[in-house]
């Protein structure tokens, strides 16, 4: 089904690559550094606000055709549709903004804003579709880092609006109307498939130890310099060193392949799934020996043959040939699923729902952090959306180091993880609808971590039960859960509770603990909901981990190698 074949170099260059094209794909994370202009330049309501929010969710995850080209184009046209969407529609923002164009209709602001955002759901489908399938055994890994990368693109955009920008809405709009396109389309050459190891390789787990440390220092640095801004009178010449050390840092995975490079592994052996020979490869080869691949369809067959006196190969030829005939069976949990075929299972379901009512309800929170730090006398917001990014980002490199640590350990399936970190969800919107002193920054920081571990625990368990096949499809069905969560929870909950006691008040801005408290009794019931299906569905599952982990390391199912 895929339309590109791999190469056969090493991924780390490409994995570098995808790093700086996250970071582009986290634009839709930035929504509050610019959504205050769009209230006050515009003349907006809250819940006119609010809406705008739901479009920029929507554009951000409605990835079905992202996820449907990936199977059938080259990351770089997939790469190239991002680049175009954030082009036109940031830059239709910045002329909304800047007043270039006065008056344009709501209905184009809102279309404007799914384009822009749609290109999130693009760029962020590319790389991590591309990198799964280069570290098949790496799953939770690699989807805990690149999507922590794209998490913490609010913090490394709030680094440069309030560092390089002085805060300037306008100029972080242009910065995503030119700048996304330029970085993605200087990498997107970089960003392509390559041949996955079959067996697990000592040094790939110390690679990614080094980009996991990498990435945690950045985010520290992240958090106290935006901080320090926001308190001390720092200098520009402070200010551009912060931004210079900040680039070192995403340059950081650059490392590994230069290492490489410089002192290469001597060959070693590689056993692919199902075959009895051991074939020599060493990381530069350039060709494939066909037997590669003859014995891993053989492999495939041997529960087609009945006789044990007939050969694999003399079983592939024979189908190939017409005498035998292959019986269809469907796929089960662990194999590659057709998208249709996922969708009839309860699991597909019972996972969708769970994210659908864990991230969906955290969404919302994002959406109108702003207003949300506002109304209970917060100065600097931008505070609170670079505190979110960063745990936000904890979340997901935790969250997939974490449950791929226990489910190696113990076969844990990582929607444990889910259903834990709802329960937290629950005490947090308690805590936020409390409005005790001091316990807003306490608050933030707990739902952006389990806002993270949420959306790196939903990657890799759909990767796990449903293949990675047509994972690029399933996974970016799966996202349509958060602008759901963020239309009903967001646009019809929040803003209207928000304008409603604003008018009580009588004021511009809603102040005070009544603009949200409703709101967050109803999202603490909602993840309460999403505890209860989430135990359901580690129990469900529980089985197919322990088949697949069988041993304490993956276990690539036949159907499922590349």
């Amino acid at each position: 089904m895929n339309a590109v074949k791999a190469g056969t170099r090493p991924p780390w260059v490409g994995f570098a690559a995808a790093v700086w094209i996250g970071i582009c794909a986290g634009n839709s994370y930035c929504f509050p550094l610019y959504s205050h202009s769009l209230k006050s330049v515009l003349g907006f309501s809250q819940q006119q606000l609010t809406i705008l929010g739901v479009a920029n969710d929507f554009g951000e995850n409605t990835g079905i055709l992202p996820g449907i080209a990936c199977n059938y184009f080259p990351p770089w046209a997939v790469l190239l549709v991002g680049v175009f969407s954030s082009f036109f529609g940031y830059g239709v923002l910045w002329l909304a903004i800047t007043r270039t164009i006065v008056n344009l209709p709501y209905w184009i602001l809102w279309i404007a804003l799914v384009l822009a955002a749609n290109s999130s759901a693009w760029l962020g489908t590319a790389v991590i579709v591309t990198n799964l399938r280069n570290f098949p055994l790496s799953r939770g890994t690699v989807a805990g880092l690149l999507k922590g990368y794209i998490a913490l693109s609010a913090a490394v955009f709030t680094e440069v609006c309030t560092m390089l920008l002085n805060g300037s809405a306008s100029a972080i709009v242009l910065v995503f109307t030119i700048g996304i396109p330029v970085i993605c389309l200087s990498l997107m050459y970089y960003v392509r498939p390559c041949t996955p190891a079959f067996e697990a390789d000592p040094s790939e787990n110390g690679h990614f130890l080094f980009t996991q440390g990498s990435s945690l220092i950045l985010a520290i640095f992240l958090l106290t310099t935006t901080m320090l801004k926001g308190t001390l009178n720092i200098s520009n010449t402070i200010s551009y060193t912060f931004i210079a050390i900040m680039v070192v840092f995403l340059l950081a995975p650059l490392a590994i392949p230069i290492k490489m490079t410089l002192f290469p592994a001597r060959k070693k052996l590689i056993r692919p799934p199902g075959s009895s020979d051991s074939l020599v490869l060493g990381e530069g080869d350039s060709k494939t020996d066909p037997l590669l691949t003859l014995s891993s369809s053989a492999a495939n067959l041997t529960s087609f043959n009945d006789s044990d006196d007939v050969s694999d190969v003399d079983m592939l030829l024979a189908v190939g040939e017409g005498a035998v005939k292959m019986k269809k069976r469907r796929p089960r949990r662990g194999e590659d699923f057709s998208f249709r075929e996922a969708m009839v299972k309860a699991d597909f379901w019972l996972l969708w729902t769970a994210y659908f009512l864990g991230v969906g309800s955290g969404v919302t929170v994002l959406n109108n952090l702003a207003q949300i730090g506002a109304s209970l006398g917060v100065d600097d917001t931008n505070t609170l959306l670079s505190l979110f990014s960063f745990c936000n980002f904890l979340g997901r490199l935790g969250g997939g180091a974490v449950s791929e640590y226990f489910v190696r350990l113990n076969a844990i399936p990582r929607t444990f993880w889910t259903m834990a970190t709802q329960v937290i969800m629950v005490l947090t919107y308690l805590l936020y609808a409390s409005a005790l002193n001091g316990t807003l920054y306490a608050a933030t920081a707990l739902l952006g971590t389990c806002y993270g571990v949420q959306i790196a625990i939903m990657i890799s368990t759909s990767s796990e039960l449903f293949g990675l096949k047509n994972f690029g499809l399933i996974f970016n069905f799966m996202q349509l859960g958060n602008p759901l969560g963020a239309l009903l929870f967001s646009g019809m909950l929040a803003g209207y509770i928000y304008d409603t006691e604003e008018a009580r008040q009588g004021g511009t801005t809603c102040m005070g603990p009544a603009c949200f408290r409703f709101t967050f009794l109803v999202l603490a019931c909602v993840c309460g909901l999403g505890t209860i299906l989430s135990l359901i569905l580690t129990i469900r599952i529980r089985p197919v981990y322990q088949m697949l982990y069988a041993g304490g390391s993956f276990r690539l199912p036949q159907s499922s190698s590349h």
